[in-house]
């Protein structure tokens, strides 16, 4: 499954103000909430915080990808955001993000979840793409790059 399969136009947001990796989560949550049925979003902002006690999700290069598994739901929800400024994740190349693509997939669907983090760390290994979604100034205009990618 890849990002452009699971991506929908509500759940992607351009220059969103955040200034710390907390606030950011939360926003990420609050969004993808919505979508998972949750009318707490608690529950998905544990889910991550527990993934990112084992190791920043920031892949290097301004890129996070924070992501984690519910009980609750049973299809994958992805939320892409860029932030107004970069903030500092804990990325494994030290250097701030501005760039998440949060993901929530079933509890039991190991393997698809795993190919889709996959799918997405290989689009945006294309540096251009990142650059481009940088460019993006509405939800609609980056909605519209993955889409195309």
């Amino acid at each position: 499954m890849t990002l452009q399969d699971i991506l929908t136009l509500d759940c992607t947001e351009c220059a969103v103000p955040a200034n710390s990796k907390k606030r950011i989560l939360e926003t990420l949550c609050q969004i993808a909430a919505n979508k998972v049925g949750e009318s707490d979003s608690s529950l998905l902002l544990e889910s991550l915080l527990n993934r990112e006690k084992m190791g920043s999700t920031g892949i290097g290069n301004g890129i996070a990808i924070p992501h984690g598994r519910l009980a609750s739901t049973n299809k994958p929800v992805a939320v892409l955001l860029t932030t107004e400024r970069a903030i500092d994740f804990d990325a494994i190349d030290n250097k701030p993000v501005d760039i998440f693509i949060c993901l929530f997939v079933p509890q039991d669907s190991t393997q698809a979840h795993l190919e889709t983090l996959q799918s997405i760390a290989k689009l945006f290994s294309e540096r251009k793409t990142a650059k481009q979604v940088r460019k993006c100034t509405n939800k609609q205009t980056l909605f519209n790059l993955i889409q195309q990618n």
